[in-house]
């Protein structure tokens, strides 16, 4: 199991699902982990359960569609813990619209979020990095990033220029020993799936019976999967790898028909 004792994390969009799940697991393994959200109470519990096992932690809250917001996180977390060592660009943006139908501020809002946010964070957290001579950036993206249904269109586009990013990023930061890397992500349970099935799909209370018949292991993914994943590509067992794109799903990616 890697080990990320003493190191000092920014995990964004880690009061809930995914995030919060990295959260946890980073802090087990001796992470020193900054939590950040738009949900002061999901936060604060979320740091007093990590302290109550023994761990360290702070919670930052604010939106990541705030240029000056971003602009600030790294710079709060150096404040916390004196400084950074591992960055992931987890929070997004997963509303729903096609590119024909989706407004301007609805597009403007998801970009922000899911790309201009990312880069103004790996950005400032280089700053701190090089200066240092390591570090491990972790982006978190989606398997939408080759194509998605046309309603997650928007969503899609901003994850296949995150991963483009993450690969041109890696390239340049490898000169100051910091590595980029990226977890292209599958169908996972969260909170947020929840919600979105229920209330923006307008799906019955059997939706999760019905989605795991179409999965070839018989559930759809947890947080704790890409949790692992997360921590391997922040952790020295990952040490040389950079600019690698991690498709965690249970399909090959353009493989035909479904299981």
């Amino acid at each position: 199991m890697p080990s990320l004792t003493s190191r000092v994390a920014l995990i964004t969009g880690s009061t809930s699902g995914i995030g919060k799940g990295m959260a946890e697991h980073f802090a087990a393994l001796g992470a020193k982990v900054v939590v950040h959200g738009r949900e002061t109470q999901a936060g604060t519990r979320l740091v007093e359960t990590i302290r109550g096992r023994g761990g360290e932690a702070a919670f930052l809250a604010g939106d990541l569609a705030d240029e000056a917001f971003c602009m600030s996180l790294v710079r709060d977390t150096v404040q916390r813990f004196g400084t950074l060592d591992i960055l992931v660009n987890n929070a997004a943006s997963t509303s729903r619209a096609t590119i024909g139908g989706a407004t301007t501020a609805f597009w403007d809002r998801m970009m922000a979020i899911n790309l201009r946010a990312p880069f103004i964070l790996m950005r400032e957290a280089l700053a701190v990095m090089k200066t240092r001579g390591s570090g491990s950036i972790v982006n978190i993206g989606s398997i939408n990033a080759y194509c998605g249904m046309d309603t997650l269109g928007p969503y899609s586009v901003s994850k296949g220029a995150l991963m483009t990013m993450t690969r041109n990023a890696s390239v340049e930061f490898a000169r100051h020993h910091v590595r980029v890397n990226q977890l292209n992500v599958g169908w996972t349970l969260t909170e947020g799936e929840e919600r979105v099935k229920r209330e923006e799909e307008g799906l019955g209370p059997n939706w999760l019976e019905d989605a795991v018949k179409t999965r070839p292991f018989g559930r759809l993914l947890a947080p704790l999967d890409i949790a692992h994943a997360a921590a391997y590509f922040a952790s020295d067992d990952s040490a040389v790898i950079t600019g690698s794109v991690l498709d965690l799903e249970q399909f090959a990616i353009g493989a035909p028909g479904t299981w």
